[in-house]
């Protein structure tokens, strides 16, 4: 199989006035092309660290992340923004969307900072947005569409750049839900149509059920879910 990640011996602590907090103490994984792995567990035990550092947005303490053959954090800072906007996407549990811009806008936003020429970069988020089943909402600002339709307009934004890794923060946390499950089928659909690899932080138990894999984060480390259907958590 494809590999496009791989994490070694991860450790990520924090200084604190009370102390040195440790939060993974030595997480191990591989992500492959066209697989689905979610990772669960309670609030503050390091799921969206976890994807910060696979992200590229926060040094490990210790240990080694690879997206593709590349570490992100033995390359400069400029290096490490390119690897970000071209082989990276991201999903958050808010769209994070600009508001002053349509929807096609934010899709193609990635593709301008990256310097393409607009009309190649609107042409190509138009295609995107017709994917995740937009292509009619391309001109509306997101003030004027759903709360599902917007975190759609997200996950357009992240797969615009074609990355070989999606990662995905409670991407249906602030959703009801059946517009969670409608969204977690995109997100199964998509994977299946491009290949894409997406690694989740989630509590919702349907997108877990839907991965190829669950990992739940126990004493810093990554234990595989084996003990049938996860119960619902709670938020955070």
């Amino acid at each position: 199989m494809n590999r496009v990640c791989r994490i070694s011996r991860l450790i990520k602590h924090f200084f604190s006035p009370g102390g040195k907090l440790e939060v993974l103490k030595g997480v191990d994984l591989e992500v492959h092309a066209g697989e689905m792995v979610s990772v669960i567990g309670p609030s503050g035990v390091g799921k969206s660290t976890l994807l910060h550092i696979v992200g590229a947005l926060d040094p490990p303490s210790d240990g080694e992340v690879l997206i593709g053959e590349l570490n992100p954090y033995a390359l400069g800072e400029s290096e490490r923004a390119r690897l970000r906007n071209s082989q990276l996407g991201f999903v958050f549990q808010f769209h994070h969307l600009l508001a002053e811009f349509t929807a096609v806008e934010n899709v193609a936003m990635p593709l301008l900072v990256g310097q393409m020429e607009p009309a190649r970069a609107f042409k190509i988020a138009s295609r995107v947005l017709q994917d995740v089943g937009l292509s009619d909402r391309a001109d509306h600002r997101p003030g004027k569409l759903s709360g599902g339709e917007q975190q759609r307009v997200a996950v357009a934004r992240a797969l615009v750049g074609s990355p070989s890794l999606v990662l995905a923060d409670e991407p249906s946390g602030n959703l009801d839900v059946a517009t969670a499950g409608d969204l977690h089928e995109l997100l199964c659909v998509l994977k299946e149509r491009a290949g894409r690899a997406f690694l989740i932080a989630t509590h919702n138990p349907d997108l877990a059920r839907r991965s190829d894999r669950v990992f739940r984060i126990v004493d810093g480390r990554l234990r595989p879910e084996t003990d049938g259907p996860m119960a619902p958590a709670g938020p955070g």
